[in-house]
């Protein structure tokens, strides 16, 4: 016997904004904002149609664009079978010395591209079966990000999209997204900001953070898979566990446990080495000790954050 409620096919928030051209009104909106930029937290209020001078992210009218394709290596709902398609910008608005992508965010590796030829990157990732639209550092790029969205959802665009951020991101630039970002994937990388301060040169992080994955919660709500255990909607938290607890652990499960859900999925990564300047900034010029990550371990479980990345680590290395 037939169900009377069979589920619906999974359709993204995005497609609902086309009508009466709402999602290019949005976009339409988002590029005002870049005349006095305020679409990421360090509000540079640089006027990015005329200069990049004075602005963290050094990012003018276009995106600059570091690579694209499928990757594998992401989180299991994300990566699936057939990878997640991501995008990868280059340049960023933190500054963190311990960068593994440090020649990307901090040098700007990478060729400008204009929203309609980052819409056909779109549709060849689709093409190529990805399960979603991957955008890795994107808090500088909102407007440009929104703009080829509109245009690769009329040309048939149907994938999730992934907003996969640091983490320092202004409520200006999510209320631009609201309604158009699927899963939110940020970075919680610290639980005080004086060390995001000394360590990611950033201002407040701690406070600009836990109010933005509260505001991505609220627009989302916990990450929902489908039958084959796919992300379509929802919320995916990262945390780099440091070396000798620098990003604050306890602090940030608390405040996921606390302010937004028990049901988060969270990716309590162990994988920190030293990259970029650590080595000038100890105790970051060590990799991270099996006891540390079980302590991280330890503290999800206290607070009742049980559903976790299944990952393999690789304690080999050590």
């Amino acid at each position: 016997m037939q169900s009377p409620n069979p589920p619906q096919p999974f359709e993204p928030a995005y497609l609902s904004l086309i009508d009466n051209d709402q999602l290019r009104a949005r976009a339409e909106q988002a590029y005002r904002h870049m005349a006095d930029c305020d679409l990421c937290a360090r509000y540079c209020h640089v006027d990015r149609f005329e200069t990049v001078k004075g602005a963290v992210c050094r990012t003018g009218v276009n995106a600059v664009l570091h690579s694209f394709g499928p990757h594998h290596g992401e989180e299991d709902p994300l990566r699936g079978t057939r990878g997640s398609g991501t995008i990868f910008f280059s340049w960023c608005n933190l500054r963190c010395v311990f960068c593994q992508n440090w020649d990307i965010s901090q040098k700007g590796v990478g060729h400008e591209i204009t929203p309609p030829a980052l819409a056909e990157m779109m549709l060849q990732l689709q093409a190529q079966g990805c399960h979603n639209i991957n955008f890795v550092t994107p808090s500088h790029v909102v407007a440009q990000i929104i703009a080829a969205v509109e245009i690769a959802a009329r040309q048939g665009l149907r994938l999730p999209l992934v907003y996969n951020t640091g983490g320092y991101d202004s409520p200006e630039a999510l209320a631009l997204l609201d309604g158009i970002v699927d899963i939110y994937m940020p970075d919680m990388k610290y639980g005080d900001s004086a060390t995001a301060h000394q360590y990611s040169h950033v201002r407040d992080y701690t406070e600009i953070n836990f109010a933005a994955v509260r505001e991505m919660h609220r627009q989302v709500g916990d990450l929902r898979l489908d039958k084959d255990g796919i992300a379509q909607r929802g919320l995916l938290v990262r945390h780099l566990v440091l070396p000798d607890d620098l990003a604050g652990t306890e602090a940030v499960m608390a405040f996921l446990a606390r302010d937004v859900s028990r049901h988060t999925y969270l990716n309590l990564m162990d994988q920190y080495r030293p990259c970029y300047r650590a080595e000038d900034n100890p105790p970051l010029d060590r990799p991270l000790s099996r006891q540390e990550y079980q302590q991280a371990l330890d503290l999800a479980a206290k607070y009742g954050l049980d559903r976790l990345d299944s990952r393999h680590h690789r304690w080999s290395l050590f």
